[in-house]
Order: C-alpha cells, then sequence, then structure tokens
C-alpha cells in the first residue's frame, strides 16, 4: 500500500480509525509467560501471535499493532536477543501482514514502537543520541519490513517521546502515531501537562499526537480534550486500559468491560480524535463493541450519560522500622553512599520521585533531602521524604536548619517527622534568608545546632520535650551533624566538633573534600588531642560538572579550594569534561576510603545520572573487595 493510505483513510473517515487492543494481555492469556520475551515470539511462536492479529481483524480492527513493542536493543538485551533486533521487528511485519492477508480485509500494520525500558539523562545514564539511535534501529527495520505507519507508544518521558519522532523521521518517510502514558494526576511520570506533551509533539513532527495505556475511557477523555485546547489543529488518538488494574485471587483482573468501551467510543468520536484503540486488560471483544458502536450509531445520535470505576493504586511503603537504617548499615561497616536532592519548586514531584529512583537502583542507601537550600523557597523536604520512601522505597535523611523555627515549631516538626517514618535528621544551622527569594523573612532561631542536637538525643530520644515533660514515647532519630574537614581555622572546627559530640551527634557530614591529604590531617590533629574520632563519617563528593563550574566553585564558593590539578584536567577536557569529573569523583573517594565510612554525593544540576554512575561504581568496588552481595 501506498505510505499516504493511512494519513489518507484518517481525513476521509466519518469515523475515527479503528486499532486493535492489547497484545501482551492476549499473548498472556493464552500461555505466555510475563517472564518471557513477548516479542521474540515472533520467532518461536509465530502461530500465536497470528492468531491474535486474527481475532482483532475479525472484531472490527482496520489497522494492527505489531508484536514488537520491546524489540529494541536495550529491552532484548535483557533476554540476550539484541544481536536479533531486526530479525524479530521483521518477524513481527510479516505476521500481521500475514494475517491481515489471510482474512481479506483492507488492513493496514502499524510498526509497534514502545519505550526503551531505560531511564534517558539527566535521570538516566542513556544520553539521548544513543536513545535516537536505538529507536532508528527498530523503527528502520519495521519501515523495511513494509509497515504501513510507526505508532510510538506508552512513553512516559516527553524527551524520550521527542527521541523517537526524530528517529522516525530520520529513519522512514512513514507517518507517525506518537502516544504517551499518563499517571492518576493527569501528568506523565516526569510531570509534564497534556497539553504540553501535545504542543511538544505536535511541534517535533508527529502525524498523530495520542495517549494510551494509563487509566480508563474516563481520564483518556479528560486528557484528550486538554490536548486538542493547546493543538486544535493536530490530530489526536487514543487506547485506554479497560481501567485501573486490580489484584483479584492472584490475578490481574480491568473493570471496564466491552459495552462500557463501545459507549466511549462514541465519546472519543464526538471529541474529534482520529484514531482509537485499546491497551492493556482490552481483548477483541473490547474492539468489537467499539466498532459496532461506532458503525451502528450516527454522531447525530450521540448522547453522554458515562461512569466510570477505578481500582485504588498500590502504595509500596518501607516496613514501620522504629530505628534507622543507615545507622544499622553504618554499624555493619558498609560503606554508605548518600546523596542530596534538592526539593521541587512547585508542586510537581515527579522528576524528583525519577531521579531518587535512579540512584536507588543504582545502589544509593539513603537521599539526603534538604531544607530550602540557599534560602529559596521550594517544597516542605518532609513531603519530599516521605513520598522517596513510600513511593521508591529508599530510606531519606531529613536536613532540619534551626534558622527561622522558634522552639515551639522545632519540636512540633521533629514529632511530624517521626511520625511520617523519618528516622535520620541532619542538623544545622541553615542559610540566612537575606540571601533567597523572602530576605525580608524572619531569620530567628530559639536553639543552634549543637541545642538540637541535644534537645534530640537528651530530650526527644528520650521521651521528654525541651520542658522535660512527658511525649508518650521515646522517638528514635539517628542524628547527623556537619563538619568541615578542610577548615582554615581547624582548632575553632575541633572545639565546635567538640560541643557536638557532646550533645549527642551520631554521624557527621563533611563539606566538599577536594584534598584528602588535608581532611586526613584535620582527623589526625584531633586524634592526636582527644583520640580517634569514634563517630562515622560521610566525606562531601562534589562532582565538577565542566570548567566554568570548576572555577566558579574555586573562586567563588567560601570553603571549597580545588586543586590546580583538577582545574586543569577540567580545562583540558573539553566535551569530556562531565566524565572526567565523575574520574576525579572516584579517585577523591579512593583516598577518602581509609578514613571515611562512605560518601555525601552534592550533584549539580540536577544531575542525578552522574551521581549513579559513581554510585555504581564504587558499590561494585567495595562490595567486589569485601565479598558483600551488591542488593539492587
Amino acid at each position: 500500500m501506498p505510505e499516504s493510505v493511512f494519513l489518507t483513510l484518517l481525513d476521509s473517515s466519518s469515523n475515527p480509525v479503528l486499532f486493535d487492543g492489547a497484545m501482551g494481555t492476549q499473548l498472556h492469556a493464552r500461555g505466555a509467560s510475563f517472564q518471557s520475551c513477548f516479542d521474540a515470539l515472533n520467532l518461536s511462536n509465530p502461530a500465536l501471535v497470528a492468531e491474535i492479529h486474527h481475532d482483532y481483524i475479525m472484531a472490527g480492527a482496520q489497522v494492527v499493532m505489531t508484536n514488537t513493542f520491546g524489540a529494541n536493543r536495550f529491552k532484548l538485551a535483557e533476554h540476550g536477543l539484541a544481536p536479533v533486533v531486526a530479525e524479530i521487528n521483521r518477524a513481527g511485519v510479516e505476521l500481521a501482514r500475514k494475517a491481515a492477508t489471510a482474512s481479506f480485509k483492507e488492513v493496514l500494520v502499524a510498526g509497534d514502537v514502545g519505550p526503551l525500558g531505560v531511564r534517558l539523562a539527566p535521570f538516566g545514564r542513556v544520553q539521548l543520541e544513543q536513545a535516537r539511535e536505538a529507536f532508528a534501529e527498530q523503527i528502520r527495520a519495521l519501515a523495511e519490513a513494509g509497515a504501513d505507519l510507526i505508532i510510538i507508544e506508552t512513553i512516559t518521558d516527553l524527551y524520550e517521546a521527542r527521541e523517537a519522532v526524530a528517529a522516525a523521521r530520520d529513519a522512514c518517510e512513514l507517518p507517525v502515531v506518537a502516544s504517551m502514558t499518563f499517571t492518576r494526576d493527569d501528568r506523565t511520570l516526569l510531570g509534564d501537562s497534556p497539553a504540553k506533551v501535545a504542543r511538544q509533539l505536535h511541534e517535533a513532527g508527529a502525524d498523530v499526537i495520542g495517549v494510551n495505556c494509563s487509566g480508563g475511557p474516563a481520564q483518556i477523555l479528560r486528557i484528550v480534550r486538554e490536548m486538542k485546547e493547546a493543538v486544535p489543529e493536530a490530530r489526536f488518538s487514543v487506547m485506554p486500559n479497560a481501567g485501573w488494574p486490580e489484584q483479584v485471587g492472584g490475578r490481574i483482573m480491568y473493570p471496564a468491560g466491552p459495552d462500557y468501551f463501545g459507549d466511549y467510543a462514541l465519546a472519543f468520536r464526538h471529541a474529534g480524535v482520529c484514531v482509537i484503540g485499546g491497551c492493556c486488560g482490552t481483548t477483541p471483544e473490547h474492539i468489537r463493541a467499539m466498532h459496532t458502536a461506532l458503525e451502528t450509531t450516527p454522531e447525530s445520535e450521540y448522547t453522554n450519560g458515562l461512569s466510570i470505576r477505578v481500582a485504588e493504586p498500590v502504595r509500596h511503603e518501607l516496613p514501620d522500622e522504629t530505628s534507622s537504617g543507615l545507622a544499622q548499615k553504618l554499624a555493619q561497616g558498609v560503606f554508605v553512599a548518600a546523596v542530596e536532592m534538592s526539593p521541587p519548586r512547585g508542586l510537581s514531584t515527579h522528576k524528583m520521585q525519577a531521579g531518587a529512583g535512579l540512584l536507588a537502583d543504582a545502589g544509593a542507601d539513603v537521599i539526603n533531602v534538604a531544607d530550602s537550600p540557599m534560602a529559596r523557597m521550594r517544597m516542605s523536604p518532609w513531603a519530599v521524604s516521605e513520598l522517596i520512601q513510600k513511593n521508591i522505597g529508599i530510606e531519606t535523611t531529613l536536613h532540619f536548619p534551626t534558622r527561622g523555627r522558634n522552639l515551639l515549631r522545632v519540636q512540633g516538626d521533629l514529632l511530624a517527622a517521626h511520625a511520617i517514618g523519618i528516622r535520620n535528621v541532619f542538623v544545622v544551622m541553615g542559610d540566612p534568608t537575606h540571601i533567597g527569594d523572602y530576605p525580608e523573612a524572619m531569620d530567628n532561631y530559639d536553639l543552634v545546632p549543637t541545642g538540637l542536637l541535644k534537645l534530640i538525643k537528651q530530650g526527644f530520644n528520650m521521651g521528654l520535650d525541651h520542658s522535660g515533660t512527658e511525649i508518650g514515647q521515646p522517638t528514635s532519630f539517628f542524628v547527623g551533624a556537619a563538619l568541615n574537614l578542610s577548615s582554615r581555622e581547624a582548632d575553632r572546627e575541633i572545639k565546635v566538633l567538640r560541643r557536638k559530640l557532646t550533645s549527642g551527634a551520631d554521624f557527621f557530614l563533611t563539606q566538599p573534600v577536594f584534598d584528602p591529604e588535608e581532611a586526613k590531617g584535620f582527623l589526625d590533629q584531633y586524634a592526636a588531642d582527644y583520640g580517634a574520632l569514634d563517630k562515622p563519617i560521610l566525606a562531601g563528593i562534589l562532582p565538577l560538572y565542566n570548567a566554568r563550574h570548576a572555577a566558579f566553585l574555586h573562586n567563588e564558593v567560601p570553603g571549597i579550594d580545588i586543586p590546580q590539578e583538577y582545574l586543569d584536567r577540567m580545562a583540558d577536557a573539553g566535551d569530556d569534561a562531565p566524565q572526567e569529573g565523575i574520574h576525579i569523583a572516584l579517585e577523591l573517594i579512593e583516598a577518602i576510603r581509609p578514613f571515611a565510612q562512605g560518601i555525601y554525593l552534592m550533584p549539580q544540576f540536577g544531575r542525578y545520572e552522574i551521581a549513579a554512575e559513581i554510585v555504581e561504581a564504587v558499590k561494585e568496588k567495595v562490595n567486589t573487595e569485601t565479598g558483600r552481595r551488591v542488593d539492587r
């Protein structure tokens, strides 16, 4: 068929063009294991795939999508099948084409392209050009095998969707449908709105802009209306799940039945959608119901009286531990990796959670959540800590500045933090408000850090508040304090350190270390007067990003002196400066390991993929040396 037949069909049909429904749901229902590679069935069990195509065609589908949703080099590599990307994709097109031919119906074949299954920078370590290359490899194979169009679907990252569209434009001349999926709050996983998604995919060159998977038809109708309002001249597609999945008797069930989809097919048509299909949980019966509804109910007879039932989401919560996991790891001699994250400036937490997930996957032990760094207005770190612990499953350390809090608020905030499961607290003075967004804001405080340390360790952890009144049961906070191993006033820093120890500090987070010998010299000086420091130290590591960043830190940030060797290396690295910064960080970590019990990474510019690469490298090296198993 000519390459323009799909777009011609869209523009000439009075009804939306009907795609098929779920492939994975049907494969599993007919015996395929979720642990197997569904895409490889194109080669190992082609009859099963062809049977599903045939059933959808007979149900009324005008377009069938190839069984190639995960047939890219990254996902296939998990099954050892990366070398046969092209073969699996070609087989997918051939099977769909044969099913269409055998049905004696005019059916188009859409080459199905799903997400890569890896995180893209800055929330992952796969660069955008690498993603585009992987997409192009798959799309080229689909096009050469004779697909009539390309559908890019179930993408959660707008950057990834744009790279996929660009790859399709580079690899072939076929029409492109680009479809994204949304969370319960009608945002993508990284927080992008439907309007933003529609505008950017339209600008990227997608012929049809879509929303698929997500929840049931009701949510997708709401989302597509917002998309259409943002880009009224665009074409739109919808392929909803059969409602939010729920687990019943050990099986995943979808609540929305075929008749319900038939009703919503009319609502989608009324909203101006030109492509309709189904995603997870849908069957040939769902497609048949939509086909029947569209063919038998004229637009003039459409009435709207629809509702939908949805299942509650599954929440992944940390167990209700009474003590700090960080404390347990340090006691066990684990070389700990802590990474600092700043709360978002607005309501969306999607990108922050994606970064936390990347760090957790890399092996980070704890996420440090800052509190209004540089006195800039941000979301409460209490909320961020709870979200990370419950949704990502990694422990947090709450930064707790004393500045701007009176004694009543300090104690109330501590109780609140403990109630939501926070066990690690890092006590600091906090940045003065005059440097931030609201210089006129109140800057008073009732306690200095040593006073707050004493309040927590000798009060709350003993079951008493500041006045000596019982609080019901003791808290179990593991409390950290700040330490500067490169202070120009070493004697004064040691005196402050002694006060913090006397007040009950459990561990220390240091300022960025760029001179390990100087840091060791500080600890040697302390040991000469008071004996070896017997509390864990997490040494600050600040990865340099480029020469300009290094120069700024060296010249404009008090307390940071970067050796000339590192400044020169960053300058000489050119475009490879971020990788050189990682090499320098790893060298520094190796040098501090003899006297530190872990690292405290401070990634700059939200480049969590850099922190993840450092954490992964450190964990692999340490665990290889100690014989520990790396848990991911």
